[in-house]
């Protein structure tokens, strides 16, 4: 049996209790049965944007005649070599993880499937491994429906779609989250003729008069509330029947099939049955407020506790138990999670942070209310954004930030003011008494907030 300090398993945002705690003195084992970097650095976030980018040059010339500036021709994207691009990158980022864990006399890499054999034993090829301290970083994987006909079809998941040097002519998306909306308009933009198809709404717990935006002007066809009843493959097309909600239904010839339905944690086959640790119904790992599971020793964050599923909720979790478990374990601290943020790199883009205005509503709170269009700034008079808005939710009584939903040019960027603010938990004038730039994109936020006020005024 091998004993060490530390063991982490997972290599993906469980990095954050790898190499910190090794520069501490602590001997630490990290166990990835895939590539290093997990789902964000290999076929999620870093290779979609890096596909994304891109795409959205090649919309530049769609709206340039506008202001006016031609194109002599249609712009012409090398999508092979574009992809190339991506996976070597990417290849590289991965591969360089194990070389430096190779290189700090404290860091053990195994690249195997660990599994629990007990509350405080770990087995990976052929191995058993002990710590004092487990950390389960195991992260999550796609969710694929149970449908007729689906089963050994080359469907693709994100992992196909950001690996395919060939652009197919024709894409049908199954489903409306963001990695559907995202992979779709990059696809959309390069050429392919792209439908989506979503069983009820897209993107599920949004603000509903974002949705509404995004639906005015989406950069593909969107077909709501359709299920997919069968599937068949056959002279390398994809059969896709439908069923709409009228009743009627349809029959979709596609070139390839990307299933975006959701994802599930990758907790079944970690041996949890031979532990204390406990899942819930969707089989995320239950863990109480200090990522602590019901096994004593045993911790988890990230996808598979279900909690957010994003990279940056991984990364504040992974922080905080370094700094709680190793670097001050006198602190005895509880998580207490910041306003969480969210962007969808679609087209146009989405970013979101704190309440909707459906949940206000739900929960009888008062708030105040202001809604600015991108054209309602000297900026966007400038671009002449014809899509766009931000909306503000302020609590009536404390004038403090609720929520705040952008939709539009640079919206992950325009966000971060609102993020820092509902962190400091600044007040409406806090927010209206700094300067804004003139005329720079930030102003419609400005123009916002000022609306805010102004409804504030008239309720006094």
């Amino acid at each position: 049996m091998k004993s060490f300090d530390i063991l982490v398993i997972g290599a993906g945002a469980g990095t954050k209790l790898v190499t910190p705690p090794s520069l501490l003195g602590k001997r630490v084992a990290v166990f990835e049965k895939e590539s290093p970097g997990g789902t964000c650095l290999n076929r999620g976030c870093i290779p979609s944007k890096m596909l994304i980018y891109p795409s959205e040059l090649l919309r530049v010339p769609q709206h340039s005649e506008k202001f006016p500036i031609y194109f002599s021709e249609k712009p012409k994207a090398n999508f092979p070599k574009i992809v190339k691009r991506i996976s070597d990158t990417v290849d590289a980022d991965s591969q360089s993880i194990p070389i430096a864990y190779q290189k700090n006399e404290n860091i053990e890499y195994i690249p195997g499937h660990a599994k629990f054999i007990s509350n405080s034993q770990v087995s990976c090829l052929g191995e058993v491994y002990t710590a004092p301290l487990i950390i389960v970083a195991t992260g999550s994987r796609p969710k694929i429906p149970d449908i007729p006909g689906l089963a050994g079809t080359p469907y693709w998941t994100s992992r196909e779609a950001l690996r395919s040097e060939d652009l197919p002519k024709s894409l049908v998306v199954l489903g409306g989250g963001f990695i559907g909306l995202e992979l779709g308009a990059a696809y959309a933009a390069y050429g392919t003729d792209v439908k989506c198809y979503t069983r009820s709404s897209i993107l599920q717990g949004q603000d509903e008069e974002l949705k509404k935006e995004f639906l005015d002007h989406p950069p593909f066809s969107i077909q709501e509330n359709t299920q997919l009843k069968k599937v068949s493959f056959k002279e390398n097309k994809f059969h896709l029947e439908f069923e709409h909600s009228s009743g009627q239904k349809s029959i979709e010839i596609s070139e390839k099939l990307l299933i975006s339905t959701g994802i599930q944690p990758n907790t079944e086959d970690l041996g949890l049955e031979n532990t204390s640790i406990r899942r819930d119904q969707g089989n995320y790992i239950l863990v109480d407020n200090h990522l602590e599971t019901h096994a004593p020793g045993v911790y988890a964050f990230g996808d598979c506790i279900g909690r957010f599923f994003y990279r940056h909720s991984a990364n504040f979790e992974g922080e905080y138990l370094f700094e709680n478990l190793v670097a001050n374990p006198e602190s005895k601290k509880p998580i207490q999670y910041p306003p969480m943020p969210g962007a969808v790199f679609t087209h146009p883009q989405i970013a979101s942070v704190g309440e909707t205005e459906e949940r206000l509503l739900k929960n009888s709170v008062s708030y105040w209310k202001g809604v600015n269009r991108y054209s309602s700034s000297a900026m966007g008079m400038a671009r002449m954004s014809e899509i766009g808005f931000v909306k503000l939710l302020f609590d009536a009584n404390t004038e403090t930030l609720l929520g705040a939903h952008i939709i539009g040019d640079e919206a992950s960027n325009l966000i971060q003011m609102f993020v820092l603010g509902m962190s400091l938990n600044l007040k409406l004038d806090d927010y209206l008494n700094q300067v804004f730039i003139h005329p720079a994109l930030p102003e419609v936020s400005r123009n916002a907030l000022r609306k805010v006020r102004e409804q504030r005024n008239k309720n006094k």
